[in-house]
């Protein structure tokens, strides 16, 4: 049976979620469904899916007042005939009109399920979340727990010479919104202790300013670097040491398989997401929240011992393959629409 999905994103300007948005269409297409999405204007989002091609339309997606949007899905949908509809997150699910398909939303965090109300089925990416949408009184059976893969494919080093930073010095990269959430702070603050540490954040959010007047602050500044939002992830990882994901909140993760799949040795925090997805020691250090010392321990561990780094690699290579694979991952998203249709 050859499913016909259309994929739906309001979106923030930048994002995990939005940059998996494109990563899970094309995989869509590349396993055999035919695909076409809706979202909100984004040039980057749209070269993607004309990269791949993926046909599109957008729409405002603005809120509370808009008459466009479900108009413009709604239009597309007749044209197109999906037998899934799958709606990234409650703000695109809130705008997807009722119609001759099922309609399944697709969190990656807690959100209020009272934007997912016209959904048939949500597909939750990690347990944390799965139990929030039942908790909060979405039956079971209509819920089902897929994660993510790792939308990244290997690349040389990015050019350290590029951003100031000697290729003698162990470097730490972080990827991330630059949000409290993301506890970059912590990265910071640890690295106020490793005086020949690196670091590259990459990400941009409320924080930005924060950020780098700690770093003034704790007298870093000189070793600290904000690259802003970055499409080369797999540059950045590959020309690291070491990635640290210091988060205080964590639904899933996707920095975790990211770093196991371009085999990069992995510091993160016992958050609920990391906390499901790793086992600590074996393919990642994993520490306490909001723990600088620990952090700070972490790091140092991974910076003097090669042996551990070559383990936790290994560990983390072999975690992506047998669990976190792009074809083992669209199976599972292609067993619940068939389920669902049938």
């Amino acid at each position: 049976m050859n499913l016909k999905v259309m994929t739906v994103l309001a979106g923030a300007p930048v994002g995990g979620a939005e940059t998996f948005f494109t990563s899970l269409s094309t995989a869509f297409l590349q396993a055999g469904f035919d695909v076409r999405s809706v979202l909100k204007a984004n040039s980057g989002r749209e070269m993607a899916l004309d990269h791949s091609g993926i046909g599109y339309a957008t729409a405002p997606f603005s809120a509370p007042l808009d008459w466009t949007t479900s108009g413009v899905i709604r239009r597309n949908a007749a044209k197109f005939q999906p037998d899934v509809i799958l709606a990234f997150a409650g703000r695109a699910a809130r705008f997807v009109p009722r119609g001759a398909y099922k309609t399944v939303g697709r969190l990656g965090g807690y959100y209020n399920l009272r934007n997912f109300r016209r959904c048939d089925h949500l597909i939750c990416n990690s347990p944390s979340v799965l139990r929030h949408v039942i908790e909060k009184g979405w039956p079971a059976r209509r819920s089902t727990l897929i994660p993510n893969f790792p939308s990244i494919a290997e690349a040389r080093g990015a050019d350290r010479a590029d951003l100031a930073t000697p290729d003698s010095a162990p470097l730490a990269v972080a990827l991330g919104r630059l949000h409290r959430n993301k506890g970059i702070d912590l990265l910071i603050r640890a690295a106020s202790s490793i005086p020949e540490l690196f670091i590259w954040i990459a990400g941009e959010g409320p924080e930005r300013a924060n950020l780098e007047q700690l770093s003034r602050e704790l007298g870093i500044s000189d070793r600290v670097r904000f690259l802003g939002w970055r499409s080369d992830r797999a540059a950045l990882y590959a020309a690291a040491d070491l990635c640290v994901y210091p988060s205080r909140e964590e639904p899933f993760g996707n920095v975790v398989v990211e770093a196991w799949s371009c085999g990069t040795p992995l510091v993160t925090t016992a958050t609920a997401g990391p906390s499901w997805l790793t086992r600590n020691n074996e393919d990642a250090l994993v520490v306490p929240v909001e723990n600088v010392e620990a952090l700070t321990i972490a790091i140092r561990s991974l910076l003097t011992s090669r042996e551990l780094r070559e383990r936790l690699v290994l560990a983390g290579k072999r975690r992506v393959a047998d669990e976190f694979s792009q074809a083992a991952i669209v199976e599972r998203y292609a067993d619940t629409f068939r389920m669902l249709i049938s």
